[in-house]
């Protein structure tokens, strides 16, 4: 015990199950009644936790959010194939399976919107698009240097086509992203950036 305490460090020991049910909390209060009916004490009651354990972990409601949504949404790793489309249809089937789970339309529509807001810390939601689409930007640049994506793609922008075909599914068109958006996504992304059609 004292051991595991001197690994963690000073304070109190970490309650990974509060974690979780407060990130599960604030997906299903999104996913049943929307943005609106986010709030620290809403999320607390779901949760059944206290306010001040909610705010040790995320000072801000944004930082909820986005905890929330990389719970549901987060980083990624793809072995290295030595096929572009390969490895380019593993992220976007990784990511359309996240999407498909319940509530994510709305916990994507709101961050997005949140983003947006006023007092908004623009960092924060720049910082978590990058781990996002971290991957999609790794496979491209092995693609370059392995000679399969041409060298004069702009890869940010082909990162950003890569996630927003998907995202866009789901929020704006209100559909499920599924295996043929998938493969036409490949298709379209392999024709405009690979060096071989």
């Amino acid at each position: 015990m004292v051991e595991e305490r001197m690994r963690r460090g000073p304070g109190r020991p970490r309650q990974e199950h509060v974690t979780a049910s407060v990130l599960d909390a604030v997906v299903e209060l999104v996913a049943e009644h929307g943005m609106g009916a986010l709030t620290m004490d809403a999320v607390a009651a779901r949760a059944g936790v206290g306010k001040p354990a909610i705010y040790r972990r995320w000072p801000t409601k944004q930082d909820l959010l986005i905890a929330a949504a990389e719970s549901r949404i987060g980083p990624l790793t793809v072995p290295e194939t030595g096929d572009f489309r390969t490895e380019l249809r593993a992220v976007l089937t990784a990511r359309m399976n996240a999407y498909r789970q319940p509530g994510v339309n709305r916990l994507l529509a709101g961050v997005i919107g949140s983003a947006a807001e006023a007092g908004a810390e623009p960092g924060a939601y720049q910082a978590y698009t990058a781990r996002v689409m971290g991957e999609t930007r790794r496979l491209l640049e092995r693609g370059a240097a392995r000679g399969d994506v041409r060298p004069d793609v702009d890869l940010g922008a082909a990162a950003t086509l890569v996630a927003a075909a998907l995202v866009f599914r789901t929020v704006a068109e209100q559909q499920l992203p599924d295996e043929q958006l998938v493969e036409s996504v490949v298709e379209l992304i392999a024709r405009a950036v690979a060096t071989t059609p």
